[in-house]
């Protein structure tokens, strides 16, 4: 399996405009769908207050774009004078790939970016939508890739590389299991080691893909074994809001994040954009950056899937909101009836 770019791409929308194409700037690119547009945007206004005084153009590629999304795109770069770019994709070419309920079609969609970048410029920082910034990301400007395909960030410890090596049947893998959510891409050497076409043959192979429980991610830390640079957990700190039901609610706990955390990144099912999720300590770097954006006004979303009920009931339960935990969970069940 194999695919162009120029064919995926079914228009191109381009927002804002940078007062001059010779200042250095580094390209990050966003591969979404409909249910990561709050996210996005905030990543995006959290990588600008906090880093004004570096250049960025921004690419946006999604399957999906609503009036609201455009116009509010349109006054983030009127006020920090930069560029975003809105992809439209065509993501039928994707209908073959596997799927689950936490990670859909458009995780493949970094796959379209290596592809329409290459030759255009040298490099690309990908980064989730689940990804809020806090400080600055100048030493990524002028890192040097000494051949390497990506700079990457480390994942975990080694008792989970070494289930990763074993799931995977890869030795190598134990000395190191990378996230996908934060990947600077050296574009030259991705196109010259064929990562895209590789990583689509064995996504497409239907015994080995039983094999891949987290999708790409698994994929990518095999094809890029030994031509990876890691950086500072700093750059992808991990934290999942679900864990907050470890604890008890008036229990103080020490979160990942410290000051010398640049990005942060919310993994798992509950994100920060989520209504039941306003109110945890570690939502804050979010709320924050969507307070001082054009979604100030957008309110948090509520919970429409089975799976967003019973997560919602269990926040709610845990924050002492009972009835609501209550009320969530009877229409959890009855999602579930109708399953």
């Amino acid at each position: 399996m194999y695919f162009n770019a120029s064919s995926v791409i079914k228009k191109k929308i381009t927002i804002g405009t940078t007062s001059d194409i010779n200042i250095n700037q580094l390209n990050i690119a966003y591969g979404i769908d409909k249910n990561f547009f709050l996210g996005c945007a905030v990543s995006i206004m959290s990588i600008l207050l906090t880093n004004s005084e570096l250049n960025f153009n921004f690419h946006i590629f999604t399957n999906s774009i609503n009036d609201d999304f455009q116009q509010k795109l349109q006054q983030l770069t009127d006020k920090y004078k930069t560029q975003i770019t809105i992809y439209l994709v065509e993501d039928s070419y994707f209908t073959n790939l596997p799927t689950t309920k936490n990670w859909t079609l458009a995780t493949y969609f970094r796959f379209i970016v290596a592809d329409y970048f290459y030759n255009k410029i040298d490099k690309i920082l990908y980064l989730d939508a689940d990804i809020v910034c806090k400080g600055s990301l100048a030493e990524l400007f002028n890192l040097e890739f000494d051949n390497n395909i990506a700079y990457v960030v480390i994942e975990k410890d080694p008792i989970w590389w070494e289930k990763c090596a074993k799931r995977l049947n890869e030795n190598k893998l134990l000395n190191g299991y990378f996230n996908a959510g934060f990947l600077l891409v050296n574009l030259k050497k991705w196109k010259e080691n064929n990562i895209n076409e590789k990583a689509l043959k064995l996504l497409t192979n239907e015994n080995l893909r039983k094999k891949f429980t987290h999708l790409d991610q698994d994929v990518l830390n095999l094809l890029l074994l030994d031509k990876v640079k890691y950086l500072d957990r700093k750059y992808n700190q991990q934290i999942s809001i679900n864990y907050e039901l470890k604890y008890k609610s008036n229990k103080v706990r020490k979160y990942p994040i410290t000051d010398a955390t640049i990005l942060i990144h919310y993994i798992g099912p509950t994100k920060p954009w989520h209504k039941w999720a306003e109110n945890y300590e570690c939502s804050k770097y979010f709320l924050d950056a969507k307070n001082n954006s054009p979604w100030q006004m957008t309110p948090l979303l509520l919970a429409t899937t089975s799976s967003q009920m019973r997560y919602c009931a269990k926040h709610k339960l845990h924050q002492n909101k009972v009835v609501e935990s209550l009320i969530s969970y009877l229409i959890y069940c009855l999602k579930k009836l109708k399953l």
